[in-house]
């Protein structure tokens, strides 16, 4: 089972992580999502546990665990879908226009004059 795991601190390791839930059985990975510009820790991350039973009483036992500071909150992880695709497109739109520009918006990326 893939779980979700979020409002990690952003001092923790994935070895860190990886030890908080082996602590309910086996874990085939633990790692936390990094920013790609920066390099930091995004708060977030992932464990795979390939007992399903396990991993429902990890879920249930460490959502609410405090962990460095921070209380986790844990979750199956759900896949990405082309809902959540197609929500977070970035391709601008046809905003509405305000005080300061007053042509109706037409906003979005790479607008050319």
């Amino acid at each position: 089972m893939n779980i979700y795991v979020a409002n990690i601190n952003f001092k923790a390791s994935d070895d860190q992580l990886r030890e908080v839930f082996e602590a309910y059985g086996e874990v085939s990975s633990a790692r936390i999502i990094m920013d790609k510009m920066s390099g930091r820790s995004r708060g977030f991350g992932f464990v795979e546990m390939p007992n399903d039973e396990h991993a429902k009483e990890a879920i249930e036992k460490l959502n609410g665990y405090e962990m460095m500071e921070k209380v986790l909150s844990v979750n199956e992880a759900r896949p990405k879908t082309d809902d959540y695709k197609s929500s977070n497109n970035r391709s601008g739109g046809n905003g509405g226009g305000n005080r300061y520009n007053r042509d109706g918006g037409n906003g979005g990326y790479n607008k050319r004059y």
